[in-house]
């Protein structure tokens, strides 16, 4: 039972203003409100720490939302593995990382946008609720033409 009277509190800090939520915890929201990056916004967040049962004996934590990138980082990491490993095996993708470096990307860029581009595709799926289908996404695989020798 005494978790149900736990409450957390988030703030997500910008430059000019706060965003803060406070829940309970089973992620009810207590409160919820922006406030300014002054004097002003500071004692509004006490009064709704306070009104949400902060004490200084039972002080509500608070956890503040500076930089998003750690998400970032992963999902680029993942990324990174999963478009390399595209490029490694013959098939729509890895024509496309071909035709990439054909038109000057180096391998980093040209790997990114193989990510990229393969990331859209899944988004599209999951909105669609359409099977993967690497034809769909990259088009038919093109044959090199054969250069002939001079």
């Amino acid at each position: 039972m005494e978790d149900e009277l736990n409450r957390y509190c988030g703030i997500d800090w910008a430059e000019d203003h706060h965003d803060i939520a406070i829940v309970d915890a089973g992620g009810t929201l207590i409160a919820k409100k922006r406030i300014s990056d002054d004097l002003a916004g500071f004692t509004e967040l006490t009064r709704l720490l306070t009104e949400a049962g902060d004490t200084a004996e039972e002080p509500i934590p608070i956890v503040s939302v500076t930089f998003r990138r750690i998400k970032n980082d992963r999902l680029a990491a993942v990324g990174w593995v999963w478009a390399a490993s595209m490029v490694m095996n013959s098939g729509p993708a890895q024509q496309h990382y071909r035709q990439r470096r054909q038109r000057g990307d180096r391998h980093a860029p040209a790997v990114r946008h193989l990510f990229n581009k393969m990331l859209g595709q899944l988004y599209h799926c999951l909105q669609t609720r359409q099977v993967y289908d690497s034809a769909k996404a990259f088009g038919p695989l093109i044959e090199p033409e054969p250069t002939t020798a001079a």
